[in-house]
């Protein structure tokens, strides 16, 4: 039976919303393994001007768990 973690994670870009996903995911991975899935849960900007300077987003990253082994 595979275990599942999830991981709640803010991120943002000057680009897009997707863009800030891709950024949680791609920084995520540097330390966590065996990523599953991605759920955005909000989205929101900044804007300055009149115009969208940042996108944000907050995920929900989902990773299964390697099982330890056993030290019998």
């Amino acid at each position: 039976m595979a275990i599942v973690k999830v991981l709640e994670l803010m991120a943002s870009s000057t680009k897009s919303w997707e863009d800030a996903a891709l950024q949680a995911v791609h920084e995520a991975s540097q330390t966590v393994k065996n990523i599953r899935a991605v759920y955005i849960k909000d989205h929101s900007a900044v804007v300055k001007n009149n115009k969208i300077t940042e996108y944000r987003i907050v995920a929900k990253l989902s990773f299964e768990v390697e099982p330890q082994e056993s030290k019998t």
